[in-house]
């Protein structure tokens, strides 16, 4: 079990980190200071934006769920 929970945690933080670096930059953080805040960005968000915000949020809870297993699992298994 503890295997299985490693794999599931080790792929969705590499989907996650994916994700999270196809996400657009808002601008006033680290992209638009080496020239990513040039593009104009376009009245509300399209909806390829509001899936992939769907598909990170999702993975995200995938992960801490994950990461609360594999905790707990560590725990019980060290106890008995």
């Amino acid at each position: 079990m503890s295997l299985l929970i490693s794999i599931v945690l080790m792929l969705t933080s590499l989907l996650l980190i994916l994700l999270i670096l196809l996400h657009r930059g808002k601008g006033g953080g680290m992209s638009s200071m080496f020239g990513g805040g040039v593009s104009s960005s376009l009245a509300g968000s399209s909806v390829a934006e509001k899936n992939l915000d769907r598909y990170t949020f999702v993975v995200g809870i995938i992960w801490f769920a994950c990461i609360v297993g594999f905790g707990l699992w560590t725990k019980l298994s060290q106890s008995a």
